[in-house]
């Protein structure tokens, strides 16, 4: 008797990723699942502010874009990835335009308003106000709302994905569905799929000050951890510099067009400090400027430093930033009058599962594709607004190679057992469960932070792994509810990021550590690979990389 959640390709993720893989199916024609933690409009890809890079202007190229992702990239990025998200970025704005997608266009010519942010060397941000992931996700939803070809799962929480490796099946190891759980029903539902696809984001819940909605918590990246996949470049974790600091302003982003449009950074007597550390001021990339940041709140002592645009015209400030400026007033500062306090917080996962160029994971059947992925796009530092770009890339060419695959293998259900809770108990103590997120996410934030040491590293790791044990004493014994679910997942991206932070041995991109300050001379350094410890038995390939994991 076959499941009534059986579909070929099912869907984990309600953002840009996901829905565009999903509206791409179905206009191939596929019939689609698509499983949202909350609702479609609530993951990270609605917060997006600055917008979209892509080659849209004529004094603009490819090769200028490529050039700007490699020195961004510093010298992780892999040239084919590059090369190829550019030449399909313009394809990728015109796809949007075409679902419905209202970008800002410039008042004398109506062309697309194109604006320069950080690591740019040219005007190449196309966007929707300061605004544009909100704008994006309102069109997408209605387009996915509306498909006869997908359904939807508003609030279903992936709870692992299975595989025939787990399951003891003979044969390469292959995706075979997901367990999901119900969150307004409160049980656990089996989805069956010969295609799975993760657009599940990143993980910047693990850290203690976020920018990030509650849903970057990893799943996708823990996920396909523990199914045998390799996961990279988990250290460099990109901390956005300027989060609007206030003690009720929790995730508030304050854009990167902001210093784009002549923001400026200041101390809290007034003076200007990024010309101190680099010549590019205002628009170096983000880990230059989140660590000028961090550098000079720690030398100073002070709470936070200083945005101020407020030298430029108030109809402009009005104009460029309308969401910015509402939601600063909110919280009692004039954006066109007085600058306002920022700190850096986490932002950005630039390392997750590995893929090749057409989405595809270590493990048949299964894509990943947006923030979950690792492509070799960002390599140690992610480009301003590349992250949708990469998003959108990749989802057209993974539906593409999913409606081209002919080869693609039917779910058998009988092979699937139903998720089993007759051995587990209601849990007595939730407040276990509390206290062990609070003390994940202080100890990343206070060990595995803006600037590391392998000593404060082996210090996180140590107690990363006394929270393991307890959460799977907790897993096993206990109905599982959101919170557990997603604690369980952030530990195991912990572990990752760990542990990739301690294979480095130098200073590169996002990851700065005071035990190797220097930078390796190129050809010396390359992506620091997680390799699942049965990943040879698993795939009958060789690893790439030495270093190696658990895969608990």
């Amino acid at each position: 008797m076959g499941f009534p959640n059986q579909t070929r390709v099912l869907i984990l993720g309600g953002g840009i990723a996901g829905l565009g893989v999903a509206l791409r199916l179905a206009e191939g024609g596929r019939q689609v699942t698509l499983l949202a933690k909350r609702v479609l409009t609530e993951g990270s890809s609605r917060h997006a502010q600055g917008g979209i890079a892509a080659v849209m202007a004529s004094g603009d190229s490819v090769d200028s874009h490529v050039e700007d992702t490699l020195q961004a990239g510093a010298g992780l990025c892999k040239r084919e990835a590059v090369e190829f998200i550019a030449k399909n970025s313009k394809a990728s704005v015109e796809w949007l335009l075409e679902q419905g997608v209202g970008f800002t266009r410039d008042e004398k010519s109506d062309d697309l308003h194109l604006t320069r942010e950080g690591g740019h060397s040219k005007r190449r941000i196309v966007h929707a106000s300061d605004a544009t992931g909100a704008e994006v996700m309102r069109a997408l939803e209605i387009r996915v709302r509306n498909s006869p070809n997908i359904e939807v799962f508003d609030y279903h929480l992936a709870v692992d994905l299975i595989t025939s490796a787990k399951l003891g099946l003979s044969g390469p190891n292959r995706v075979l569905g997901v367990y999901a759980l119900d969150k307004k029903g409160g049980h656990v539902e089996t989805f069956t799929a010969s295609t799975v696809v993760l657009a599940t984001g990143g993980a910047s819940k693990v850290y203690l000050y976020t920018s990030n909605p509650d849903t970057s918590t990893g799943d996708g990246i823990a996920m396909a951890w523990r199914a045998g996949c390799r996961i990279a470049n988990m250290e460099f974790v990109q901390f956005h510099p300027t989060c609007l600091y206030h003690p009720h302003a929790k995730s508030f982003l304050v854009s990167e067009a902001v210093r784009g449009e002549g923001g400026q950074l200041k101390l809290p007597d007034g003076r200007r400090f990024m010309q101190d550390h680099d010549e590019r001021g205002e628009l170096a990339p983000r880990d230059i400027v989140a660590r000028a940041i961090d550098y000079e709140m720690k030398r100073g002592g002070y709470d936070s430093v200083f945005l101020d645009i407020s030298h430029k015209p108030a109809d402009f400030i009005h104009a460029h930033f309308p969401n910015i400026s509402g939601r600063c007033a909110a919280f009692g500062f004039d954006i066109a009058s007085e600058p306002i306090p920022v700190v850096p917080a986490a932002h950005y996962t630039c390392g997750g599962v590995v893929t090749d160029l057409d989405g595809r994971t270590d493990v048949a059947g299964l894509y990943a594709a947006g923030e979950c992925a690792s492509t070799g796009l960002h390599g140690a530092n992610r480009l301003a607004s590349n992250s949708l770009l990469e998003c959108l890339v990749l989802a057209a060419a993974a539906s593409g190679s999913i409606l081209a695959d002919t080869a693609e293998v039917p779910a058998d259900d009988t092979q699937v057992p139903r998720w089993d809770e007759t051995q587990v108990s209601d849990p007595d103590e939730q407040i276990v469960v509390t206290h062990n997120w609070d003390e994940l996410r202080r100890a990343m934030w206070d060990y595995v932070g803006i600037v590391r040491t392998d000593k404060r590293l082996e210090r996180a790791l140590h107690r990363v792994r006394l929270l393991q044990d307890e959460i799977r004493d907790y897993y096993s014994n206990f109905r599982i509810d959101n919170n557990l679910i997603e604690l369980r997942n952030l530990v195991t991206v912990a572990e990752l990021i760990i542990n990739c932070a301690l294979s480095r041995k130098e200073s590169r991109g996002l990851h700065y550590t005071l035990d190797y300050p220097d930078t390796l001379p190129d050809g010396e350094t390359e992506d620091t690979v997680m390799v699942p410890e049965n990943f040879v038995a698993l795939t009958g390939e060789a690893p790439v990389s030495k270093a190696a994991g658990s895969g608990r």
